[in-house]
Formats: C-alpha cells, sequence, structure tokens
C-alpha cells in the first residue's frame, strides 16, 4: 500500500497525534478533557479533514467487540453484586502466614481474578482491601500494590476477556475461547510464577520485617472486623476513567444511593439485601436500636396481673399496670414473624446469588464451546438483569459507557490513520526481519511490540499491527498465522508492566491507593519502573518461549 496524497497525510497525523496526546496524558494542561473525549476529537478530525469518509467511519466501529465489552460489564456488575469479589479478598485474609505468604496470594487470586473477570475490574475492587490488609499486618504497601497490578496484567492474557486487547485479538482472529486458553495458559501460570520470584528478591527485604515506624500514626491501625466488612467499590472496566474519578458508587437491587461523607468514617448502609452480610447489619441495627430505646422489664407477682416497666433513652421509668397477659405472646408472635421474614430473605438472596454464578458458568461453558463470544456475554447479561426482577436501570448505569464511547472513537482513528498508509510504510520496512519462523524474527517482533504498546498503549497497537502480523504469519502456514495473534496478545499484555503508564489497571491500582480513605498511597512512575523493567523482561521472554513452541 502507498501512501495517501500529502494533505491527507499530514492531517491523518496530526488527528492521531491529538488522540495518543490525549489517551496517554489525559490531563494534558492545554485540553484536558480526558481519553474519551479525545478519542472522539481524534475520530471528528478524520473525517473533517476528509482522511475518511462518514459511511467509512461508521464501518470502522467493530460492533462485536463493543458487544463483548457490554456483557462482561454487565456480568462483572452482577458479581460484585452476588460478593464474588468479596470471597476473593477473603481468600486473602484467610490463615495468613505472615507477609511472604500474603504476596503469594495477591499474586494468585488477582492473576485468577483477571483472567475471568478482567484485570480492570480485578485491580478496581481488590486495591483498597489489600492497602487495609497491609496496613492491618504492618507491613509496606508497595510490594502488594505492585503484586495486584503485575499479576493482574498477567493473568489477563490467558483469556479473550481478561483484558480489551484480547478481546479485539479474539474477534478479528477467529480463535475461540479454548484455543486462547490453551495457548496462552502455560505462559501465564510461568509468567506469575516467575513475576512472583522477582517480587520476593526485590521486596525480601522490606518482607523480612514488619514495618515498625508507620508515619500515619496508631490511628493507621485497622481492625479485623474493617477488613472483614470492607465493601467494595463497584466493578467496572474503568480503562477510560481510571484517571477521572470514575471509582466511585455502588450498584443495589432497587434504585437507591449510596451517599458517603468526606468528614466521616462510616459510610451510611445501604438497605438492599442482596448479601447475607447486609441483612446481619440490618438485625444487629435493629436489635441495637431497640436496646437503646427502650428496654422492657416484665416481671409477675403470684397470679395476678403482670407489670411491665421501660426504661427509656432518656432514663425514665413508666409503670404500666394492668397488663394483659396476651402481650407477652404477641411481643413472641412479632418476634417469630421477624426472624421468619429474616429467614426468607435469607433464602432468597442464596437463590439469587446462585443463580449469578450458575449464569455467570454458563457463560463460560458458552465461550469454551466455541460459541459466538459477543452473544454469550449478552445473552448472559440479560438473563441477569431478568433474573433481578428489578428496574435495570441502577445497574445499568454502573456500566461504563464512557470506556464504550472510547473504543468507538479509537476504532475511527486507528482506521483513518491506517488509510494514510504510514503503518503499513513501516511495518514494510520491519517485516523482513520479524518473521516468526525463526528465533531472531520473534525476538525482533517481541520488541516492536512492546515499545510501541508503551509508546501508543496496547490496544492501538494490536489494532495497528493485527491484521499485518497476522497476514505476514499466513504466508508460512495456518498455524503460524494463529501462533501470531497469541505472541500478539501475549506480548502486548505483560508490556503493560513496564512502566505505570503502560496498562490502565497500573493507573487504576496507582489512583485508587492515592484516593484510599485514612490510609493513601502514591504509587510512583520511578518505583514501579524499577521493579516493573527486570519483570516485563523476565516475564515476557520465559512466556514467549513457551507461546511459540505451542
Amino acid at each position: 500500500m502507498t501512501l495517501a496524497s500529502t494533505d491527507k497525510v499530514v492531517l491523518g497525523c496530526v488527528a492521531f497525534s491529538i488522540f495518543w496526546v490525549l489517551a496517554v496524558f489525559p490531563s494534558v494542561p492545554f485540553m484536558p478533557v480526558g481519553r474519551t473525549a479525545g478519542s472522539l476529537l481524534g475520530a471528528m478530525l478524520m473525517v473533517l479533514f476528509r482522511v475518511m469518509t462518514p459511511d467509512e467511519a461508521y464501518k470502522a466501529i467493530d460492533l462485536p467487540i463493543l458487544g463483548l465489552l457490554f456483557g462482561t460489564m454487565v456480568v462483572s456488575i452482577f458479581l460484585e453484586r452476588a460478593d464474588m469479589f468479596e470471597y476473593l479478598g477473603g481468600a486473602l485474609a484467610w490463615r495468613s502466614r505472615g507477609s511472604k505468604d500474603l504476596l503469594l496470594r495477591v499474586c494468585l487470586v488477582s492473576a485468577v481474578a483477571s483472567a475471568l473477570f478482567t484485570n480492570d475490574t480485578c485491580c478496581v475492587v481488590l486495591t483498597e482491601f489489600i492497602l487495609k490488609l497491609a496496613r492491618q499486618n504492618g507491613l509496606p504497601p508497595q510490594p502488594f500494590l505492585l503484586a495486584l497490578a503485575s499479576s493482574s496484567n498477567i493473568g489477563s492474557a490467558a483469556t479473550p476477556i481478561g483484558n480489551p486487547q484480547n478481546l479485539v485479538i479474539a474477534v478479528q482472529s477467529g480463535i475461540t475461547f479454548g484455543q486462547f486458553l490453551v495457548g496462552v495458559f502455560p505462559a501465564m501460570a510461568v509468567g506469575v510464577a516467575a513475576n512472583t520470584c522477582v517480587l520476593l528478591c526485590y521486596f525480601w527485604r522490606y518482607l523480612a520485617a514488619p514495618e515498625k515506624d508507620q508515619e500515619a500514626g496508631p490511628d493507621a491501625v485497622v481492625a479485623d472486623e474493617e477488613v472483614t466488612s470492607h465493601r467494595f467499590t463497584p466493578a467496572r472496566m474503568s480503562h477510560a476513567s481510571s484517571m477521572n474519578g470514575g471509582f466511585d458508587g455502588d450498584c443495589v437491587s432497587e434504585p437507591m444511593r449510596r451517599s458517603e461523607s468526606l468528614g466521616r468514617a462510616d459510610a451510611l448502609r445501604s438497605r438492599s439485601y442482596n448479601s447475607e452480610g447486609d441483612i446481619q447489619v440490618s438485625i444487629r441495627s435493629m436489635r441495637a436500636s431497640s436496646l437503646s430505646q427502650e428496654m422492657v422489664d416484665v416481671s409477675t407477682v403470684g397470679d395476678g396481673p403482670r407489670k411491665i416497666t421501660r426504661s427509656t433513652s432518656q432514663q425514665r421509668s413508666v409503670i404500666i399496670e394492668d397488663a394483659p397477659p396476651e402481650a407477652d405472646d404477641d411481643a413472641h408472635k412479632g418476634k417469630d414473624g421477624d426472624d421468619d421474614d429474616v429467614k426468607v430473605k435469607r433464602w432468597k438472596v442464596v437463590v439469587w446469588k446462585s443463580a449469578v454464578y450458575l449464569t455467570t458458568l454458563g457463560m463460560l461453558v458458552a465461550l469454551l464451546m466455541g460459541l459466538n463470544m459477543s452473544w454469550s456475554a449478552i445473552t448472559a447479561a440479560l438473563v441477569l438483569l431478568a433474573l433481578d426482577f428489578t428496574d435495570a436501570q441502577a445497574c445499568l448505569e454502573k456500566v461504563s459507557y464512557s470506556l464504550l464511547i472510547f473504543f468507538c472513537g479509537m476504532f475511527i482513528t486507528v482506521d483513518g490513520f491506517n488509510k494514510t498508509g504510514i503503518p503499513n510504510a513501516l511495518w514494510e520496512l520491519v517485516e523482513p526481519y520479524s518473521r516468526i519462523d525463526s528465533a531472531r524474527g520473534t525476538a525482533l517482533l517481541a520488541l516492536v511490540i512492546l515499545v510501541l504498546s508503551n509508546v501508543a498503549s496496547n490496544v492501538p497497537t494490536v489494532l495497528l499491527l493485527g491484521s499485518r502480523v497476522a497476514a505476514s504469519a499466513a504466508a508460512i502456514s495456518p498455524e503460524s498465522q494463529k501462533k501470531a495473534w497469541l505472541i500478539l496478545a501475549w506480548v502486548s499484555t505483560v508490556s503493560g508492566n513496564l512502566t505505570l503508564l503502560g496498562s490502565a489497571a497500573n493507573l487504576i491500582v496507582c489512583e485508587q491507593a492515592r484516593r484510599a480513605q485514612f490510609f493513601g498511597y502514591n504509587l510512583t512512575f520511578w518505583s514501579h519502573l524499577r521493579f516493573g523493567l527486570p519483570s516485563t523482561i523476565i516475564v515476557t521472554a520465559i512466556g514467549l518461549l513457551i507461546v511459540v513452541s505451542y
């Protein structure tokens, strides 16, 4: 493909450069509009500059990818409501045997969770919990935050639903869920183990002894009850909102909002009965309220009428004589009725949670069977919305529509940049030396993907290189074409661990940790790079050898 006309090349480069700057640095001083608006701006400029026509812009939007994103986001929201991520957090704290054991658990749990529920979701719901757990045990937060971010990125490479770039690869390549899992899972397992070893070696001295001197003082100590009762933030794939504060809110079964005050330590409790924890909280609060308002002492003198003495919260005594004998029976009947209501609600919770887990399992089975991934995810999402038996607005509002819009703008912008002919011209210079039929060519291809993923972000890299890498490998053999897609998936995902800006999951962990109330922690760019550089090189190389041998 030759280069387009000079004006299209120049204007297309201008539009793509604006998109790239706003996507990588969403808070630039001269235009702090964020990633989503930046992608729409790039798409609009591609049409206004006549690099592509409006019809070509509409055709550039990949609806199957958007459908798969939407379905997985809705399923993740329902799993968060069903306390799936709370159970994962409980697995971190259950019978922990020290700092190193906790680090191993963080790596394992975050890798598995990100493979099934996307890396962004995993980082959103586990960051604050890990901060509390580290502070409770007097441990430095940095090793565990890096373990969460890096293991989530590595684990997400194993499945097509693990991260956005894998969604793009799965849809464009036609590789089934099972083929993707078989091809990348061994590399993911070894990569997580290698990354854990790097973490242990790098932070061994810090993990050897508890952190004695806490800068935050005695108020920073977190009680066991606070850790176990931690309520997670909503599950989102917030690639586009990671730097724009898109992490607050909660998804409840009724159209109710959770209000928070910065000046208060405790948030108001939601009245949703969609979890057993909420039921127990409501029971305790009702009993405490009843005891604080009035205490009832029932005494009987002989066979005569009962006397009931009530002490109110203002310490006043009121004696009611000649109380009917049936009063005590009515009280017991009322108490039994309340207990029955609680049991019924508890069973409803169990049935509802079981339905959520079974529907999610059914979606995974459908994906493993090779059914259409987009429609499988959308079907699972609609089944969950129907089984909820409530207005779906409250949950649908928690879908990250900014991410879907970001993808629409990015599809148009990248397709317009492709029409300038620049990506194809650059690839023709590299392609003869980056064929995957030789070790040197595979290494060069991996290096190109790694650098470009950190410069242009991993999803645009996949959109720019995917079809070209696959076409080059198809000239060798059909199996080489599938292998090339898997190499692209592995390297583009793991390369996100190199720098703090290399992955949306890294930014989510950084922002969530910084904004955590009472025990915030700032994960800096250089502290991440010092660990990310050796870890990315080692994990990428080891995993690449396994994927190539597939």
